[in-house]
This record gives structure tokens, sequence and C-alpha cells, in this order.
């Protein structure tokens, strides 16, 4: 089979793996606009599930990434006026361009063809395809050449955000919250790399016209949030990507849905066929997770129109509930002002709750567990699940992976 993925985002790149893995005869093509080892990203996260299901596919690729990536063993919220407080849980978080580099690597020792550089304006530019994979975001292109029979849906979040990057290393996940004159604004922050954090800002409108974010430049804008969050800052810049470019990187969320996934030999992958809010860090897991199935789809013997139906099926029967969690998730920082006023132990397991899944134990467990000796225990016990789950995953040994038994958790290492 002829395969042109246009984009080489994690989906793109991680769907020619598996494709070559079932079928090393298929000839795989990866078209992506971007020059080699550019990317406009910061860091992603991760979980312990997304982790288990790319040892399922590919060890090799997924003990790299494993290797590459910071991990933190709890959440940490702080806000004007009160306690900083703590959320228990862990994650992993590893550099895009690290993620990209990783999953490049793995296509080219396989055989798959990627050209950079290479900006796809019709579909008839991809050749004799047999298969065409739309990777290419969720401005996708190629989606709004068929934008009538895709049945794209835009929803706007309310909330200004901006995606950042600081020299400052947070030593775990963090969740910031500062009052202003104008009102509340806050960010989400982790690190990434050994020098470097995510810092994503976010605000009501109101407030991000009342601080003058809104008539500020890249430059301007980051040393006016560098002022704003200097006491967590510790003394470090904040970096937009697009100061060297011009303009600002402020956007409101558009939460993206398609009525199809495929259309002849075209099929939607990744933020081209759908897309989660930053603050459930689900967007780099589910575009791999349509790779996964994807890849499972078209190894079999069925016709290709078969399934890829097979293929969209399932992807959105998974991504349901993940969909109505991120509205959830940002629906509930869109009414930020409606708890910030909360005791510090009360607030910080509203944020934690914000998708009102939990049992009433939960709360007992977070008040519990604010002071130091039961907040270590419960982070030893849940590095010991973590230490058990990936003794599990298949392929480990074959990978060459080290795990060592659990210790007493740092607060950040690398996976």
């Amino acid at each position: 089979m002829r395969i042109t993925c246009i984009g080489g985002g994690p989906a793109g790149l991680y769907f020619a793996v598996l494709a070559k893995l079932a079928d090393p005869a298929h000839e795989i093509t990866v078209l992506e606009r971007n020059p080699a080892g550019v990317t406009y990203g910061w860091g992603v996260v991760f979980w312990d599930d997304l982790l288990d299901d790319l040892f399922r596919y590919d060890p090799v690729s997924a003990e790299r990434i494993s290797r590459a990536a910071c991990r933190w063993d709890e959440y940490e919220v702080r806000a004007t006026g009160k306690a900083v407080t703590h959320l228990a849980g862990y994650g992993f978080s590893l550099g895009r361009r690290d993620l990209l580099d990783i999953l490049a690597a793995r296509a080219v020792e396989l055989g798959v063809e990627i050209r950079y550089r290479d900006e796809l304006t019709e579909l008839t530019e991809a050749g004799a395809a047999d298969l065409v994979v739309a990777c290419d975001g969720a401005r996708s292109r190629v989606r709004d050449q068929h934008a009538e029979h895709f049945g794209a849906e835009i929803e706007v979040g309310r909330n200004k955000y901006i995606w950042l990057g600081t020299s400052h290393v947070f030593d775990t996940f963090t969740f910031g919250f500062e009052q202003t004159p104008a009102g509340w604004i806050w960010y989400h922050a982790y690190p990434f790399t050994a020098d470097t954090s995510t810092f994503i800002v976010e605000c009501a409108p109101e407030t991000w016209a009342g601080l003058g974010l809104d008539s500020l430049d890249a430059k301007q804008g980051c040393a006016r949030l560098q002022e704003i969050f200097a006491a967590h800052l510790g003394g470090q810049p904040l970096v937009d990507h697009r100061a060297e470019v011009g303009g600002t990187g402020w956007l409101n969320y558009r939460r993206l849905t398609n009525q199809r996934w495929d259309h002849g030999n075209v099929v939607l992958m990744g933020d081209a066929a759908h897309t989660t809010h930053f603050a459930i860090g689900s967007g780099t897991k589910l575009a791999m997770q349509d790779a996964m199935a994807l890849a499972d789809a078209v190894s079999g013997d069925d016709d290709l129109a078969v399934a890829l139906e097979r293929y969209e099926h399932r992807r959105k029967t998974a991504l349901a509930p993940l969909q109505r969690a991120a509205k959830a998730s940002s629906e509930w920082f869109e009414r930020v002002p409606d708890y910030v006023d909360l005791p510090a132990k009360q607030f910080s397991y509203a944020l934690s709750n914000r998708r009102g899944e939990y049992p009433t134990w939960r709360y007992l467990l977070h008040v519990a567990t604010q002071s130091a000796g039961p907040r270590t225990l419960l982070r030893w016990a849940l590095s010991t699940r973590r230490w058990h789950r990936a003794r599990r995953r298949p392929g480990l040994a074959a990978a060459s992976t080290a795990v060592s038994r659990p210790r007493e958790p740092a607060r950040l290492t690398a996976s």
C-alpha cells in the first residue's frame, strides 16, 4: 500500500512507524511543512495509560520516549492569599521537539521517507497514494478542502490563553493563580527538560484587556506577565516563540469535532479530526492513540472503506468521555471567580474535582494528605504502583529498559 501522511507531528510519524511494522512492504511518505528539528510547541504531558499502549505497539520507540521523559510526583496549587496545597498524582512530560526527533528517527530506521519543507496545498499533490492521512493539525488544509463533507464544527471557548516557555524549572506540575486589579490570571506549568518548563497562561477576556495584554506584542506581553508572576518564576524570563516573527500567541480555545472522518481514500487523524482542551493534557495521547487505531484498522483484510469506518467508530467511542471531561474542565476555568474565595484546601480540591467525578472519600484523603507525613506516604504508594505497572508492560525486557525498585520519590526525576 502507498500511504502519504500529511503532517509530521506525533500522529503522522507514529502512524508511519506502526504501519511499517505491520507491513514493511508499505511505501510510506510523511510530508512536513516545517524544516527538520523545528517545532513551535514546548513540552507535552502524558500518563501511564499512554506508556502502556506505546510499549504494546512498539517497545523500541516506547523505551526511548520513557527514558527521555521527566516525571513529577504530585501537583502543587498556589493562589494569592492562600497556603500552598498539593494534589495526589504523577505524570510524565517531554519536549515536543524531543518526541518528534524520537519518532522521526524510528520511522526512518524502518524505511519511512520524511520530506521536510514540503507544504502540500492541494490533495492532488499527494501523488497516487492508496491512503492519504490528514494529520496536519486543527486548522487542517486537507480537511478544509472538503469541509462540507467532513462537517467540521467549532465551539470557541471564552477564556484567552497562551503557551509560553521559561528557564525556571518547576519542581512539579504547578497551578498558580494571581489576583490583579483587572481580575484573576493563572498558569499551568510543568518541567520537561533539566532547564525548561512549559508555562501556559489563561484568564478571562476582561482580565486580558484590563491588563493591556490585548495591545502588547510578544516581548511586551511576556514582560508584563513576568511582572505578574514574578513570585513564581525565580527571576527567570518567559519566552513566546512568536517574539521573533512579530505578533503574539494569545488564542481562544477552539473545540473541534467532525461529523465524518474519511472521504474516499482520505482520513483525518489527531487534531485534524478532534481537539480537547489543554486543561486535561490529552492532545498528544489522543493523537498517538488515533495512530494506533488506524494502524490496526488498515492492517486487516477489509476493504479500505470498511477499515476507515471501523477506525472512526472505535476512536469516536473512546473519545466521547474524554471530550466530556475536557469540556467540564474548560468550563471550570471559565468560572474561576466562583471558587477563589474558598479556603485553600477546598479551592485546590475543587480544581482537582473539576470534572465532578470523585466520591466523598477523595476529599477526606485530600485534606489528610496536606501535611508532610501522610503526603510522603501517598507519594511513595503511588511510586510503588507506578513501578509495578511498568514491570508488566509488554516488550519491556526486549527494550532493555532499566526499572529500579521505588524509593522515596524525588520531586522531579527522569523517567
